[in-house]
């Protein structure tokens, strides 16, 4: 939640901050004072408002509800792990807000992995339940599909989400 004293900003600033917040999913808080109400532009898309003087208590139950009007529902299908979200109902797999667009297999493979996070899959396995039983290639497909996920998904070294175990499988990080 970003509070901003309207009072005291010119609107150009403003709708700065507001754009910040938006492509951020930030709640705002607008606070003004009754002689400034007219100077406040209407077309601000500030998320709730708080007049001077300003009561602590309205203050809190305001921006616990401007937050949780920013925080986008989530069905209970989502997947989510540190900023990686993965949405089953619509395919899409953001990191940081960010859409990452993968291929058929290789969401499948992540989906797999992150909705059991520290269960280890062998390569057999995630070859028989990602491409079926009747696929006539061998295990290392496994290894180049995790590939091209590890390079669409890990390109910071401290977000590491897909672990190999050695002379075993994979699997996703362990919640912390």
């Amino acid at each position: 939640l970003i509070l901003i004293d309207l009072s005291t900003l010119p609107n150009q600033y403003i709708q700065q901050i507001l754009d910040a917040c938006d492509s951020t999913n930030v709640a705002s808080l607008g606070i003004l004072s009754t002689e400034n109400v007219e100077r406040v532009d209407i077309n601000l898309e500030i998320t709730d408002f708080i007049m001077y003087p300003v009561n602590e208590h309205e203050l809190h139950m305001r921006a616990k509800r401007a937050v949780r009007r920013s925080v986008p529902s989530m069905g209970e299908d989502v997947v989510v792990r540190d900023d990686l979200v993965i949405n089953p109902t619509n395919y899409e797999v953001t990191i940081s807000g960010k859409r990452i667009n993968l291929r058929f297999k290789e969401y499948e493979l992540l989906l797999k992995l992150a909705s059991n996070p520290g269960r280890v899959y062998d390569r057999a396995t995630l070859l028989n339940q990602i491409w079926g039983y009747d696929y006539f290639g061998g295990t290392r497909t496994v290894d180049v599909h995790i590939r091209r996920l590890r390079s669409k998904i890990e390109n910071d070294i401290d977000n590491k989400y897909i672990e190999t175990i050695w002379n075993v499988g994979y699997r996703f990080k362990p919640m912390d």
